[in-house]
């Protein structure tokens, strides 16, 4: 078939990656699965101005495009496709059920996932030009992931029973983890110069 958007995929490999795009914020629940792993994928509040995210590289924004490591999806060569946004304390086997969930979404749906961005730094985009193109951003926290996979009945049915317990577990460990203190709150709030 024809290469409707120039990165060398068939019309059923775009489907995918729109179901991808179009579940990604659920998804992250999954692919991000730790409080640590939000520490990779903050947007900042200087994001426009940064050429990276932090020291990274790893993208924040729900994007796909070129052989370029800003996206979120990156086509490196034709047939093929890799997100850059997986941490490896994913767990491969929920990673991989979430994934060909939200894929075949894209495909039972013909999720189309709109033009790729080609040869741009996503990180020197301004906040209006990515609200121009209905760019949007990867949740920021585990809890928003949470919430996020608390709202996508697809990726809740990839998952099936774990679901439940995947939340639960998840939102126990973000509560131990807020209710710890830390050294940088020991340095910073308890002294006294």
């Amino acid at each position: 078939g024809e290469d409707s958007h120039g990165l060398g995929q068939s019309k059923l490999a775009y489907h995918f990656i729109g179901g991808v795009l179009h579940h990604a914020r659920a998804l992250c629940a999954i692919t991000t699965p730790t409080v640590n792993c939000f520490k990779r994928i903050q947007a900042g509040s200087d994001v426009g101005t940064n050429t990276r995210s932090g020291n990274t590289w790893t993208p924040v924004f729900i994007t796909y495009g070129d052989n370029n490591r800003t996206q979120m999806l990156r086509c490196p060569g034709p047939g093929r496709f890799e997100d850059r946004t997986v941490s490896g304390a994913a767990n491969p086997y929920l990673t991989f059920a979430a994934y060909v969930g939200a894929g075949l979404d894209g495909i039972r749906n013909k999720i189309d996932p709109g033009e790729p961005n080609i040869g741009k730094n996503m990180y020197e985009t301004s906040p209006d030009e990515r609200k121009a193109l209905g760019i949007d951003i990867l949740p920021q926290s585990q809890k928003e992931a949470l919430n996020e996979l608390k709202k996508d009945e697809v990726i809740q049915k990839a998952l099936g029973p774990i679901f439940e317990e995947f939340v639960k577990l998840k939102e126990a460990e973000r509560l131990e983890y807020h209710g710890m203190v830390s050294q940088w709150e020991i340095d910073r709030y308890l002294t006294m110069f």
